[in-house]
């Protein structure tokens, strides 16, 4: 749902530390962080590894890695580590990737297809902690067809199949020598991708080094370092002052630099939501009428008006509206009167407080948002004061992930998702009940029959019609027992320095900073000519 490292703590104490924690910093008055022919961005989380066999990179753009494809500033599928896009059976069972010839890690060994094959089968193999693995359920089998073609065989025709290939791929030699789960490889990776790790400074930076043998040619940005700034003031802050050529930015703070002539904002539209799970495990969250209530009593355009200043949209599950993927018709109005009406048939009354009880049960819950983020305390304190309007107390807590995520069974938490790949990269993980409770998949264990045959259903078939079909019936579901409330989809707001040019953007997904932002392409950038 997020980057799942947190590092958390006093904001003073993570700006002292941040200060020190990326090189080449600027002096007062000099015009950015990065130097000449390096970079310096500030992103609010990192990783808990470097490795893509336990997920790391898993939607590309990895910079360390590479996959067999990639994606275009548009979206599309382009060749990576393979020359052309797949031969794909009649059937659709059988995917055959033609290996680019020449390819090196940045170690120099050669790049060949027994690495493909051992990328795929390690994820695959039940010893390894991927908890994105069922994302390649479909594959019966990976086999090399010479050192330079990999044929996959489906277990059935998987219609987005071609899109998990944009994985990164690792080298056996090195990582098939290790502990799959805790060698070194998860911290000091090497890959056939545009940059090198130089240094991982958790919880501080990542540094990365130009790959002067990458086969795509070596990049102009020679050193790019990403600053890990949970707290987004902080990040601010260092953006104004010179230290980061570029940031991550909530609306509220981006606004401030709108008159800035030496930078540009980039606003990224993504897949992005924010949404609330309502735990099943809890005696009010867990309850239908309350589900339905909360699911309503939320004023959606409020929040994109007041927290979002207009960037982003209401959000009625996991699917943006402007999709053709959404259900016309699942859209929720605010319509508090009828929240009240759903909660009074159920029994819950409202006490002297006005806080609704029922069978000595109030009806009240915690809800956890990450510390630092302002947009997840925005959203909080919104979801709870809307909450309370309907008779129904939401405290709203704020912890790092490590004091989260051990409620999550029983308390909500103002949470994050989002894939514009694909409708299966998203709603699987996080609605199929066999994955409730598995980490961060499913995290309101949502557990709904017809729910999971749908899911199924669109992950087996190769026909767009069933599938949208099977993808309506879940979003129909979801107006009836929403295992969460979705709040807004976000619009991704980046501010950076004008040094460089060839910036774009990319429609994003959840998971952002690392592969994504104007930075998705930095193997591109060119300096500004002066």
């Amino acid at each position: 749902m997020t980057a799942r490292t947190a590092r958390g703590g006093a904001r003073a104490t993570l700006a002292a530390a941040l200060i020190t924690g990326v090189a080449a910093c600027s002096a007062p008055g000099s015009a950015a962080g990065g130097g000449a022919d390096a970079a310096v961005v500030g992103i609010a989380n990192e990783p808990e590894t470097l490795s893509p066999l336990l997920g790391y990179g898993k939607d590309g753009n990895s910079k360390i890695f590479d996959g067999l494809l990639t994606h275009d500033a548009d979206m599309k599928l382009k060749p990576a580590l393979a020359e052309a896009l797949p031969e794909v059976s009649a059937d659709g069972l059988t995917y055959t990737y033609r290996l680019r010839r020449g390819v090196k890690f940045s170690d120099g060994a050669p790049f060949t297809a027994k690495d493909v094959v051992f990328t795929y089968r390690t994820i695959l193999d039940a010893k390894t902690n991927n908890a994105s693995k069922t994302e390649l359920d479909a594959i019966a089998e990976v086999e090399e067809q010479g050192p330079d073609a990999v044929v996959f065989t489906l277990k059935y025709p998987y219609a987005p199949f071609a899109e998990r290939t944009v994985l990164p791929i690792a080298p056996e030699h090195i990582a098939g020598r290790q502990d799959v789960n805790s060698g070194e490889f998860t911290a000091k990776p090497v890959g056939t991708g545009p940059y090198v790790l130089a240094a991982w400074s958790r919880g501080e930076k990542l540094s990365f080094t130009a790959n002067p043998a990458y086969w795509g040619g070596e990049p102009a940005v020679k050193k790019f370092t990403m600053a890990v700034i949970k707290d987004d003031d902080v990040r601010a802050t260092r953006l104004r002052s010179g230290e980061l050529d570029a940031a991550i930015l909530p609306p509220d703070l981006a606004k401030g630099f709108k008159d800035d002539k030496a930078r540009t904002t980039y606003a990224a539209k993504s897949f992005d939501y924010r949404n609330v799970t309502l735990p099943t495990h809890h005696p009010v969250t867990g309850d239908p009428a309350v589900r339905q209530a909360l699911d309503i009593a939320v004023d959606r355009t409020t929040m994109v008006d007041k927290l979002l200043a207009g960037a982003g949209k209401p959000a009625y599950g996991p699917v943006p509206t402007g999709s053709p993927w959404f259900t016309a018709g699942t859209e929720r109005a605010y319509d508090l009167d009828r929240a009240k009406r759903i909660l009074d048939d159920a029994g819950w009354k409202a006490g002297e407080d006005g806080i609704r009880a029922r069978d000595g049960v109030r009806a009240s819950f915690p809800l956890w948002y990450t510390s630092g983020d302002k947009i997840r305390q925005d959203h909080a304190l919104a979801f709870a004061s809307d909450a309370k309007k309907a008779g129904i107390e939401v405290k709203t807590e704020s912890g790092t992930w490590e004091v989260i995520e051990p409620r999550m069974k029983t308390d909500a938490v103002l949470a994050g998702g989002g894939s514009p790949a694909d409708p299966d990269f998203d709603q699987y993980l996080l609605l199929q009940s066999s994955l409730g409770g598995d980490g961060f998949n499913n995290m309101a264990r949502y557990d709904n029959r017809t729910v999971d045959r749908a899911l199924d259903d669109a992950r087996r078939s190769g026909d767009p019609a069933v599938r949208k079909a099977a993808y309506d019936t879940v979003q129909r579901e979801l107006v009836k027992n929403p295992g969460y409330v979705f709040l807004t989809h976000i619009d991704h707001l980046y501010v950076v320095n004008d040094k460089w040019v060839g910036l774009t953007t990319q429609v994003e997904p959840h998971d952002h900073g690392l592969g994504a932002g104007p930075w998705w392409n930095v193997e591109s950038w060119k300096p500004e000519q002066k």
